[in-house]
C-alpha cells in the first residue's frame, strides 16, 4: 500500500511511501484486540479502592441485648453489619487488575489496529517536524492544516520530542506518542493516526518480529 507523504501545512510533497503489508494490511483479529484493550483499560485501574469490614470498625463488642427474649434477630456487637455504621460484608479490597498477554498476541493486535485504520483510510503520513519552543498555538495550527481540530487524533513521531509533546498535552483530542509507545486502544480510539517518515521504519521493525 503506497501513501502520499504530507508537510505539516497539509500539502502533497509529491513523495509516497510503501506500508508494510505485514503490519498496515493483514486480516484484523478481533479477539487479540479485545484482549489487548482489556489488559490496557485494567492497567489504569489504581486498584485502592477499601472499605472497613467488622473487624476494622471502631466501636464496643459489647453484646448489644441478650440472646432470647425480645422476639426479633439475635444480634451481636453494635459493628455488626446489619447496623447503620457497622462494618461491610465483603467489601472491596486493594488489588492488582492487570493480567499478562504474550507479546506474539499484543503484535498481532496492534497490527489489527493499524490495519483497521489503514483499510478506513484514517492513516496520514506526514514530514518529520520539530517545534523551536513548546507552544500549544503550534500545534494547533499543525492540527487545523490537516483538518483534525475536530476530531481525535493520535501523532506517532520516530523519537521522543520534547517540544512536540508538551505543545500537545493541554488538547484533550489530541496524543503524542514515539513509535515504541503505540498502543492498540490509542490506534482504534483516534479517528485519524498521523505518522511521521522516521516512525515508519520503527513500527514496522517492532511489528514485524
Amino acid at each position: 500500500m503506497k501513501v502520499a507523504v504530507l508537510d505539516i501545512t497539509g500539502k502533497d510533497t509529491g513523495r509516497k511511501v510503501e506500508l508494510s503489508s505485514e503490519v498496515f494490511g493483514i486480516e484484523p483479529n478481533d479477539h487479540a484486540i479485545y484482549l489487548d484493550v482489556k489488559q490496557y483499560l485494567a492497567n489504569q485501574r489504581q486498584g485502592t479502592h477499601k472499605s472497613k469490614e467488622r473487624g476494622e470498625i471502631t466501636g464496643s463488642t459489647r453484646k448489644i441485648k441478650k440472646q432470647k427474649g425480645t422476639g426479633t434477630a439475635r444480634a451481636g456487637s453494635i459493628k455488626s453489619p446489619v447496623f447503620r455504621g457497622g462494618g461491610r460484608i465483603f467489601g472491596p479490597r486493594p488489588r492488582n487488575y492487570s493480567f499478562k498477554l504474550n507479546k506474539n498476541l499484543k503484535r498481532l493486535a496492534r497490527k489489527s489496529a493499524l490495519s483497521i485504520q489503514a483499510n478506513d483510510n484514517n492513516l496520514v503520513v506526514v514530514e518529520d517536524f520539530n517545534f523551536e519552543a513548546p507552544k500549544t498555538k503550534n500545534f494547533v495550527n499543525v492540527l487545523k492544516a490537516l483538518e483534525l481540530d475536530a476530531k481525535k487524533s493520535l501523532f506517532v513521531l520516530g523519537d521522543e520530542n520534547k517540544n512536540v509533546y508538551l505543545s500537545s498535552r493541554n488538547l484533550k483530542n489530541s496524543k503524542v506518542v514515539d513509535a515504541t509507545g503505540i498502543n492498540t486502544y490509542s490506534v482504534l480510539n483516534a479517528g485519524k493516526v498521523v505518522i511521521t517518515e522516521s516512525s515508519l521504519e520503527g513500527i514496522e521493525s517492532n511489528l514485524s518480529k
